[in-house]
C-alpha cells in the first residue's frame, strides 16, 4: 500500500469528523513513515495526538496490508505521560481513530490509578497503544519477560517533553528510553513539546547529540498562531497590597466576578495547600457554589478526580480550584477562562495553562493573572513580554 492509499484512510476520518488535517500533521506522517525519529512542537489543543498515533497505526497498515482480518496482537506503540489526567483524554483520542477506520486495536492505560486485576490482565495480553507514566514504564522494564513485551513496539512517544525536560522524572526518560532501544533497535522516539526557547536541545536531550538517530531526526513545527490574551487583577488600593508570603485570597471576590461572569472558570494555584485554602475560602465566604465548584489535585482520589474532570467536560461545574493536575493536554472544550494564582514558575507553565482556554485551532485563550504579592506584578509584565516574543 503506498502513502496515497495510506493518506486517504486517515483524510476519510478525518472528513467523517468534519476536519482538515494541518500541514505539522501530515509532515510528522511523512517523517515517521521514512522511519525517523523527531521531535514535534505545536500549540495545545490543535491535534498532536493525531499526529504521531495516526503515524503509528500508517506503518502498520503498510507493512501489513491484511490489518482488518488478522491484526497482530501485542505492543505497537508507548505513550508516555507526565500526568495521570492526561490518560484518559489520549486514550479516547486514539481509541476514536482505530474505531473509525474499523482497526481492531485495543488502547490500555497503567498508571497508579490501574488495579492490580487490569496489571495482570495487561501482562497476559498487552494492548496495542500502551498510555503510561515514565514510573509504570520502569516497573514494566523491570518485570519479568519484559524483553518479550516490547520485541515488536514500534514507537515510543514522549508528550509534553517540555515539562520532564531537566528534571530527575526527564532522567528516567532518558534512561527508559536507552534501555527500549537496547531490546528493540528499530523502536522510534518521538517528543512532543509545546513552545520553548531551546527546542534544538530538547531534541538532542531527547535523541542524544551523539547518536544517529539524533542526526537523521526532524524537528517539526506546527505554523499555527495562538492567540493569548492575559489580564491582571490588579488590586483597587495599592498602599494595602503585600510584598510576600501571601496566596492572593484578599483579591477573592475579583475572582467571584470572573466566576459568576464566565461559562466554566479554571483557577490554577501552584500547590496542594493553596488550592485547598481557595477552595475552602470560597465555600466559606460564597456558600452559594456549593455543587457549582469543585477541588482537583493529585492527592485526591481516582473516583473523585474523575468525576471533576467528568464535570467540567459536560458544564455542570462554573469552576474548579486546581494544581497542574489539570494544565497538561486535557481537553476540556467548555472552559472559557483561566485564573492564575500566583507566578507559575515559567512561560512554558503559563503558555499551558492558558491553553486549557480556547483549547481547540484558532480560538482564542484567555487567562487571568492574580498576584498575590507585589513583586508578581513585574512577574506579569515579564510574562506578557515573553508571550508577545514568542
Amino acid at each position: 500500500m503506498n502513502r496515497t492509499q495510506l493518506y486517504q484512510i486517515a483524510q476519510e476520518f478525518f472528513n467523517q469528523q468534519g476536519w482538515e488535517a494541518f500541514p505539522f500533521q501530515k509532515k510528522t506522517w511523512d517523517a515517521f513513515l521514512s522511519g525517523k525519529h523527531g521531535l514535534l512542537n505545536a500549540p495545545t489543543g490543535s491535534g498532536k495526538t493525531y499526529a504521531l498515533w495516526v503515524a503509528v497505526v500508517l506503518d502498520y497498515i503498510k507493512k501489513n496490508p491484511d490489518y482488518k482480518k488478522k491484526p497482530k496482537k501485542g505492543l505497537k506503540a508507548i505513550w508516555i505521560t507526565p500526568l495521570r489526567s492526561l490518560s484518559q483524554e489520549i486514550a479516547q483520542a486514539s481509541q476514536r481513530f482505530v474505531d473509525g477506520i474499523d482497526l481492531p486495536f485495543t488502547v490500555g492505560i497503567r498508571s497508579g490509578d490501574t488495579s492490580t486485576k487490569e496489571r495482570a490482565a495487561q501482562r497476559k495480553t498487552m494492548p496495542d497503544l500502551l498510555i503510561t507514566t515514565p514510573e509504570s514504564l520502569h516497573l514494566l522494564l523491570g518485570s519479568k519477560d519484559h524483553a518479550k513485551i516490547f520485541k515488536d513496539c514500534q514507537a515510543i512517544i514522549i508528550d509534553e517533553w517540555h515539562e520532564l525536560l531537566g528534571t530527575k522524572r526527564g532522567v528516567q526518560m532518558e534512561l527508559g528510553i536507552s534501555r527500549l532501544l537496547g531490546l528493540n533497535k528499530d523502536i522510534r522516539v518521538w517528543g512532543i513539546s509545546a513552545t520553548i526557547g531551546n527546542l534544538e536541545q530538547a531534541r538532542e536531550v531527547l535523541l542524544g547529540v551523539d547518536e544517529t538517530r539524533f542526526r537523521e531526526s526532524v524537528l517539526i513545527k506546527a505554523n499555527i498562531k495562538k492567540d493569548i490574551k492575559v489580564q491582571s487583577i490588579i488590586p483597587a488600593s495599592m498602599d494595602k497590597f503585600p510584598w510576600r508570603g501571601h496566596l492572593g485570597l484578599h483579591l477573592l471576590e475579583d475572582v467571584v466576578k470572573i466566576i459568576n461572569s464566565s461559562r466554566s472558570t479554571l483557577i490554577f494555584t501552584n500547590t496542594r495547600a493553596q488550592c485547598e485554602l481557595w477552595f475552602q475560602s470560597l465555600m466559606t465566604q460564597h456558600p452559594e457554589f456549593a455543587g457549582e465548584v469543585a477541588m482537583h489535585h493529585g492527592s485526591i482520589n481516582k473516583e473523585t478526580r474523575i468525576w471533576v474532570e467528568n464535570a467540567i467536560r459536560n458544564e455542570s461545574l462554573k469552576a474548579c480550584v486546581c494544581t497542574s493536575s489539570l494544565d497538561l493536554g486535557v481537553d476540556f472544550a467548555p472552559v472559557e477562562t483561566i485564573v492564575q494564582v500566583g507566578g507559575p514558575k515559567g512561560v512554558a507553565r503559563f503558555l499551558q495553562r492558558a491553553g486549557r482556554s480556547g483549547h481547540r485551532p484558532g480560538e482564542t485563550s484567555v487567562i487571568h493573572f492574580l498576584p498575590t504579592h507585589a513583586l508578581e506584578l513585574i512577574e506579569a509584565t515579564a510574562f506578557c513580554k515573553a508571550l508577545a516574543s514568542i
